[in-house]
């Protein structure tokens, strides 16, 4: 899937970057050394993280994996703490605790209900918020030299580049076989579920900051939970409820920090 997604992708974001190199002067700013940083941070924010992603999914369920990738903004966080020297205050302390309790209930509850595999999916998922928190925190000077769009074409290039080399290493394409039906899913993932939302992400933090981006993110496992539990039949009980409420109030109140 990871694939067939990035190789759909690819001629969409390269035709964008031919159409912005001829519309825009901020092509001007580029350099050999800024489009290979890029490229390093679209290893890290889309491919790595979505293949983690999607291999998490394997095991675990797609209510469990939103609420995991959901703790990425305390990656973002200790990241800075490593490497700018950010200070990490006794409120960010607290939101972490609340917010890894509520994964800690999220997870034992799936324990007791799948059991096999729920450890190994959640630390995939977990490596997936730390990879997109890396791409976030080491992005923001990039997006606001190159803007927003040109950005996100070099990286998403970047991904798909090395989701083909993935390809190339691990699947036989003679026994690859897609049906139409799952042809057609593929174009929607691919453009609703890939273009339109790395653009209109990377644009939000470039406008609003990744602060308020986090805080509108929040709906994101609110959307995911519905989804699952009427789409896929995904069990919805009393412990999903609490674990997920813990860990909405515990990245509110980090996004509340640094708002302040």
């Amino acid at each position: 899937m990871l694939v067939l997604r990035m190789a759909l992708s690819l001629p969409i974001y390269a035709g964008l970057l031919i159409w912005l190199y001829f519309q825009s002067d901020v092509t001007k700013k580029l350099n050999n050394s800024i489009v290979v940083k890029i490229f390093l941070l679209g290893f890290f924010g889309y491919y790595l993280a979505s293949l983690l992603d999607l291999m998490s999914l394997e095991l675990i369920s797609a209510q469990l994996e939103r609420l995991g990738l959901f703790t990425y903004p305390f990656m973002v966080a200790i990241l800075g703490y490593l490497f700018f020297n950010e200070i990490i205050t006794k409120r960010i302390v607290v939101s972490l605790i609340i917010t890894y309790a509520g994964l800690y209930v999220v997870v034992g509850h799936e324990l007791k209900i799948t059991g096999e595999g729920v450890i190994q999916g959640t630390l995939l998922v977990l490596g997936s918020a730390l990879s997109f928190a890396f791409y976030v925190l080491f992005s923001k000077k990039h997006i606001r030299n190159l803007g927003s769009q040109l950005f996100t074409c070099i990286a998403m290039i970047s991904s798909c580049v090395f989701g083909l080399v993935h390809g190339i290493v691990t699947i036989d394409i003679n026994m690859l076989s897609v049906s139409q039906v799952a042809w057609l899913w593929l174009i929607l993932l691919v453009v609703l579920s890939t273009v339109i939302p790395s653009f209109m992400m990377v644009e939000a933090i470039d406008r609003i900051g990744p602060t308020q981006t986090g805080v509108v993110g929040m709906l994101g496992p609110v959307f995911t939970i519905a989804l699952a539990i009427q789409l896929l039949n995904e069990p919805f009980t009393i412990w999903l409820l609490t674990g997920a409420v813990l860990m909405m109030i515990g990245v509110w109140i980090l996004m509340a920090e640094n708002k302040s």
